[in-house]
C-alpha cells in the first residue's frame, strides 16, 4: 500500500546552526567567531589526523586538544574526552573531524559541570543546558553532524549505540569548507558520500518525511549523484568536493526533524559488534533497504533512481541491483564477508537492528527479524 502524503500544513520544527560559513575558506570563520564574542579557552576535539593541524583553525588564546577521537566513539572515549574537559574548563569547544569528533563534541559541550551524566540524557530533549560555545568544523562529507542536534556513542558492554537528541547540543557555527575535504582518500570519499546520500534518501522515503525536509532531501541526493563519482575519481576536483559538502550538510538538515529509518538501524550493528566505519556500513546497507522499501514509496524511489542517474526500475530486484553496481562503481566491495563480517553472527545482528525502534518506526515499511536477516544474507 502507497502511504499517504504528509500534509503540507503539519507541524514540523526545523532546528539549524545560529550561523554556517560555507565554501572555500570558509574556516577563517572559527577565528573570528572567537575573537568577536571573547572566547579565549578553546579544547579542540578531534581524531588523531586532525588534531595534528589544529594549528590551522588559528584559534586565539589557550588551546587545549582531545586528538584520540575513535572511528566509533564509545564510552571510555567520551570519559577520556569529558576529564579534559572538566580539567581544562574551556569557553569553547570545536569539533574537528567526521562524525564521531563532532558527536563527542556536543556531549563535551554540555556534560562538565552540569550534574548530569551520559545515562542522565540518553533519548530526546533531557540535556538541561549549555554553559559554552559550540562549534563543528567538518572535514568530512558524509555525516552532517555539524548540522545536527544528536549525538551517538557505543556502549561496549551492550555494544548498542546511545543516542542523545537536544536542542543544546546544536552548534552556534557550524562551518563545511571543501578544502578540509581535500585530503580525504577515495575510499573513505565513497563511504561517506553513501552516507549522505542515505541520511537523505531514508529522510525522503520516512513515514514522517515532510515536505519541508522533501527539499533538502531530494537535493541532497542529486548532489551526491552529480558529484561523488568525480570526487572519488579526482579527489581535487574542487567542484565536486563542494557539491559533497553542500549534501552533506543537507542530510544534516534531514536527521533533526525527521531523521533516518531502517537503512541506519540495518547498518549500526555492522559499526558497534564489527567496527566498520559507519560510512561503510550504510554503504553496504544502502541499496537493500532502498529495494525492501520501494513498494510504499515507489514514486519517491523512482527520484531517487534519476537523481543517480540511473534507469528507471519496476521491480525490486532491479532496483537493488542498479543501486548495488552503482555503488560499486565507487570502488566498494559490496560484499559484507569482504569486511570481516562472520555469517555466523547475521542472526543476532538482526535481532539486535530490530530493536532499534527510534529508527525502524520511522521505516515506510514494517521490518520483521526474518526481512533483517534476509538483507544481511544478500550483502553477504
Amino acid at each position: 500500500m502507497k502511504l499517504q502524503h504528509v500534509a503540507l500544513q503539519t507541524p514540523i520544527e526545523l532546528l539549524q546552526p545560529a550561523e554556517i560559513a560555507f565554501g572555500a575558506g570558509a574556516l577563517t570563520a572559527l577565528a573570528q567567531f572567537a575573537a568577536r564574542h571573547g572566547l579565549r579557552r578553546s579544547l579542540v576535539v578531534a581524531d588523531s589526523f586532525n588534531a595534528a593541524r589544529v594549528e590551522s583553525l588559528g584559534l586565539p588564546g589557550e588551546v587545549a586538544v582531545f586528538g584520540e577521537v575513535k572511528p566509533e566513539p564509545d564510552i571510555p572515549n567520551l570519559e577520556a574526552a569529558l576529564r579534559l574537559a572538566e580539567r581544562f574548563k574551556p569557553d569553547f569547544v570545536i569539533g574537528f573531524g567526521g562524525g564521531s569528533a563532532m558527536d563527542l563534541a556536543k556531549l563535551v559541550a554540555v556534560l562538565p559541570g552540569s550534574g548530569q551524566n551520559l545515562q542522565d540524557i540518553v533519548g530526546p530533549n533531557k540535556v538541561l543546558g549549555r554553559r559554552v560555545a559550540l562549534a563543528q568544523v567538518a572535514t568530512t562529507s558524509g555525516t552532517g553532524s555539524e548540522a545536527g542536534i544528536r549525538a551517538l556513542v557505543t556502549d561496549p558492554a551492550t555494544r548498542n549505540k546511545l543516542a542523545v537528541q537536544s536542542r543544546h547540543m546544536l552548534a552556534d557555527l557550524a562551518i563545511v569548507d571543501p578544502e578540509l575535504t581535500m585530503s580525504v582518500p577515495a575510499a573513505v570519499t565513497a563511504a561517506t558520500g553513501v552516507d549522505a546520500l542515505a541520511h537523505c534518501v531514508e529522510a525522503f522515503t520516512s513515514r514522517k518525511a515532510h515536505p519541508l525536509i522533501d527539499t533538502y532531501a531530494l537535493a541532497g541526493a542529486q548532489l551526491v549523484g552529480r558529484y561523488l563519482p568525480r570526487a572519488v575519481a579526482d579527489g581535487s576536483d574542487t567542484e565536486a568536493r563542494a557539491g559533497l559538502a553542500l549534501a552533506s550538510l543537507y542530510g544534516g538538515f534531514c536527521l533533526g526533524p525527521v531523521n533516518t529509518t531502517a537503512g541506519h538501524a540495518v547498518a549500526y550493528p555492522l559499526g558497534s559488534r564489527h567496527h566498520l566505519p559507519h560510512g561503510l556500513a550504510c554503504a553496504l546497507i544502502f541499496p537493500h533497504t532502498l529495494a525492501f522499501n520501494a513498494p510504499a514509496v515507489e514514486e519517491k524511489t523512482a527520484a531517487v533512481l534519476e537523481a543517480l542517474g540511473l534507469a528507471p526500475q519496476s521491480n525490486q530486484g532491479g532496483i537493488l541491483e542498479s543501486t548495488r553496481d552503482w555503488c560499486a562503481g565507487l570502488g566498494i566491495d559490496m560484499r559484507l564477508s569482504a569486511h570481516g563480517v562472520p555469517e555466523n553472527d547475521l542472526g543476532t545482528m538482526a535481532a539486535e537492528a530490530h530493536t532499534i525502534r527510534r529508527l525502524l518506526d520511522n521505516n515506510p515499511c514494517d521490518m520483521s527479524p526474518a526481512d533483517i536477516l534476509g538483507i544481511y544474507r544478500a550483502a553477504f
